[in-house]
């Protein structure tokens, strides 16, 4: 071998060595177990996706946190809460993960909840809205980042006393969703209104509403006003179906979610005209924090974003502020990183409560109506979450002494 050949192979070594020496340097990643219901609540789930990676690509791009990158591991739990089991197990027990995060519906929420619990494993709930998630079943390990059925309640509470009606009925999903957001708005509504009756319920199964059956049983009750928490495809079959019947023509109506564009869709030709609504105008937004997040969400995907794409970027952002301020992936530092850890985000500041591990997240309030032919939101503001919580004292009434250790 000549000397010129022998210096090349040597510096050729040389640059092997050092490649590998980085590379077994290299920080392993922060690995998020994700877990949604991408393939049965694909009009939230597909856009909360595309919100994450995101906030995931911008992270990485800046070099992620302390030098480590963010590696999300999805999974579809196909709505199932014994597959979403499975998976949050297989997540930490076999990936290793040092993150549970996402769940859309309530009760898979509770569901993924209870595997943190046992595993003691942090988790932060994207979508789940069910109080039950930070109070009655809270558990040490648990945060939540949307505005809970309550919160949500209590918004939509401060228009809704005043409405000059006393006879309510109610619609919403048979489930823990729908049972917390009718519990939640009775309470709150007949605090500030003793005089309010509520003379029906309708409690239709989740994905399989009988619209014509629950439009006649709600008609024959006569309600001045009724409190609706159903969404996405028994929404549509709703409000077509009472606007066949005339149920909406006497009665003011209060939709929690209706005005979100997921379920914009829902209404056409008129229908809802009025309706009090939460939900997200995005295409109505200016402020820089929101401005930021649109146009980048626009340059990436070449469509507005939904409610779930703000979740689901706000939620890669919170576990990176969390991770950030531990200095650790370890699920107790994790805990007492993110109690009163506050954070800007795309809807501005927000913070996570340490009495409930809830955070201050908002939502928009106003009424429905139409431009250029269809629903939009309008006469909206945004409903900060830190004025709709309950003071410590109520939370210690409902959270297990052990979640607030």
């Amino acid at each position: 071998m000549s000397s010129k050949t022998l210096s090349l192979f040597a510096a050729g070594w040389l640059v092997a060595c050092a490649a590998g020496t980085a590379l077994a340097q290299a920080p392993a990643p922060i690995r998020i177990g994700e877990i949604n219901s991408y393939s049965t609540a694909a009009q939230f789930a597909v856009p909360y996706r595309n919100g994450w990676q995101l906030a995931l690509e911008e992270i990485n791009r800046a070099g992620g946190v302390d030098g480590r990158q963010l590696e999300v591991l999805s999974r579809d739990d196909g709505g199932e809460r014994s597959q979403a089991v499975l998976i949050a197990q297989n997540l930490v027990l076999k990936d290793r993960v040092d993150v549970l995060a996402g769940t859309y519906l309530s009760s898979i929420g509770l569901a993924v909840s209870n595997v943190a619990n046992q595993n003691r494993k942090f988790f932060i709930a994207g979508a789940p809205l069910s109080d039950a998630l930070t109070w009655d079943k809270g558990n040490r390990y648990t945060f939540r980042l949307r505005p809970s059925t309550y919160m949500q309640a209590a918004m939509l509470v401060e228009a809704a006393a005043r409405m000059p009606v006393t006879r309510w009925a109610t619609i919403a999903p048979n489930y823990e969703f729908g049972q917390s957001a009718v519990t939640s708005f009775k309470l709150l509504l007949k605090a500030r209104r003793p005089d309010v009756q509520f003379v029906a319920e309708q409690w239709p199964a989740l994905g399989k509403i009988d619209a014509e059956s629950v439009v006649q049983n709600l008609k024959k009750a006569r309600p001045q006003a009724i409190f609706n928490a159903t969404f996405g495809a028994d929404l549509a079959e709703l409000v077509q179906e009472g606007q066949k019947q005339h149920l909406f023509a006497g009665s003011a109506v209060v939709s929690m979610l209706g005005g979100e564009p997921e379920n914009l869709s829902a209404f056409s030709e008129g229908a809802g005209q009025g309706w009090l609504v939460s939900g997200y105008p995005v295409d109505q937004l200016t402020s820089p924090d929101q401005s930021r997040f649109i146009a980048a969400y626009q340059a990436r995907f070449h469509e507005m974003p939904r409610l779930g794409s703000l979740v689901g970027y706000t939620l890669i952002q919170t576990i990176a502020a969390a991770v950030k301020a531990a200095g650790s992936t370890d699920s107790e530092r994790l805990v007492a990183a993110l109690r009163n850890l506050q954070l800007t985000t795309a809807v501005g500041p927000i913070r996570f409560r340490a009495i409930d591990q809830q955070s201050t997240m908002g939502t928009w309030v106003g009424r429905l109506g139409y431009r250029d032919g269809r629903a939009v939101m309008q006469n909206w503001h945004y409903a900060d979450g830190k004025s709709y919580l309950p003071d410590d004292a109520w939370i210690r009434t409902r959270r297990p002494a052990e979640a607030m250790r």
